[in-house]
């Protein structure tokens, strides 16, 4: 399952990814940032399971075993740019700022934000074509919530 799908990913050739796989590439996304400092917080692990439960329809038991699946995939996926070029072809334009959205609330999750969380969320905005401005709302945005 994850060797087609990470074949996709590292494909020359971009393919819009069928729903499950874009839904895992997202997922996997979320894991990267939070692993991103080195300490994959508990309070990450339960935000990536709420954002993809509420996300997805998700009960909480489909929710730990897609951010499962996850974890894997992103163990062995491929660098971040060829990863969010697939989320970017699978997302439409007006629902990648909830993408960052979501983001954030992982980064943010366990009360502390770390450069190479910052680092890797500028990177990853950037990529699938949000601006830091918007990027920095979507932040503010999250913030307000907590």
């Amino acid at each position: 399952m994850f060797a087609d799908l990470l074949r996709r990913l590292t494909d020359p050739t971009p393919q819009t990814l069928p729903d499950p796989d874009a839904r895992l590439a997202l997922t996997a996304l979320l894991v990267r940032v939070a692993r991103s400092d080195g300490d994959y917080a508990e309070a990450e692990v339960a935000r990536i399971d709420r954002i993809v439960a509420h996300r997805y329809s998700l009960s909480p038991f489909e929710a730990a075993r897609l951010r499962t699946e996850a974890e894997t995939l992103e163990a062995e996926a491929p660098d971040t740019v060829r990863f969010t070029r697939a989320i970017k072809d699978a997302v439409p334009y007006e629902h990648r700022t909830a993408v960052v959205e979501a983001l954030w609330a992982v980064v943010l999750a366990d009360g502390v934000r770390d450069d190479e969380e910052d680092a890797l969320i500028r990177l990853v905005a950037n990529l699938l074509g949000i601006n830091d401005r918007d990027s920095a709302l979507a932040r503010q945005r999250v913030e307000s919530k907590d």
